[in-house]
């Protein structure tokens, strides 16, 4: 074998070892992605007391069909003492089979990631290694109601809504009681902003002056012959759905 041949067969295995290593990262990176889509966050809201402290409600959407499922959420509580886990209770199943968990935990910092137990496997959702920082309103909901904090003009009360930009032509509205339902009323919200993830910000106001003890409120987001409905899992909201609690 002459030494050119010799040297172009060495490289030729170099080449072929290069591109089996690169298909091993590729089929790897896949798997990973795979496991993670089995658990991520649904929607949060965060409210914030007098004395400093944060209250997060978590909201998780798992998908599978494993029996003895289990997620918690592990937040930083101070930056200087260790991370703590508070555990998610089941809440409902939702019509495509997954499931949403609903965690609540008090902070003075604002970080957290989701963890996830399941047939003998832990998978993490912890924001591609960034953590969730208390801001998200909205992780794979298509709809949800932010909170806004308290209102003292309750002839003005703002609702917003943060949703997934799944269409360019939408409609978003916002039906609420003053009476505990006997009637309602819809009104509808506005474009205000698109958000640095790619989500929308609708926003409306309306006058609840005298009726705050009944005053609840629902969120439709009707897309592409679709509505889509947020309503606190059934719960509704109201004013206690605020900052200063």
């Amino acid at each position: 074998m002459t030494k050119t041949k010799k040297t172009s067969r060495i490289a030729s295995l170099v080449l072929t070892f290069a591109m089996l290593l690169s298909v091993l990262c590729i089929a790897g990176t896949a798997t990973a992605g795979a496991a993670t889509d089995r658990v991520s966050l649904y929607s949060s809201s965060v409210t914030f007391s007098k004395y400093g402290g944060k209250t997060y409600e978590v909201y998780v959407q798992t998908r599978d069909n494993a029996y003895n499922q289990k997620v918690t959420i592990h937040y930083n509580y101070l930056d200087t003492m260790g991370w703590q886990d508070a555990n998610a209770t089941y809440v409902t199943t939702l019509s495509d089979g997954s499931k949403i968990w609903r965690a609540m935990f008090s902070s003075f910092n604002t970080q957290f990631a989701i963890k996830y137990e399941a047939d003998g496997q832990v998978i993490w959702d912890n924001n591609y290694g960034r953590n969730y920082n208390g801001t998200e309103v909205i992780g794979t909901a298509p709809v949800a109601a932010e909170s806004l904090g308290y209102q003292y003009d309750n002839s003005n009360y703002q609702i917003n809504a943060v949703l997934q930009n799944y269409a360019y032509h939408k409609n978003v509205f916002v039906r609420y009681t003053t009476d505990g339902w006997r009637t309602y009323q819809d009104k509808a919200l506005g474009y205000n902003n698109t958000n640095a993830d790619g989500t929308e910000t609708w926003t409306t106001r309306v006058n609840i002056s005298g009726a705050t003890q009944n005053f609840q409120y629902v969120i439709c987001y009707q897309v592409n012959g679709t509505e889509f409905w947020a309503n606190n899992f059934g719960a509704n909201y109201n004013c206690n759905f605020c900052i200063h609690h």
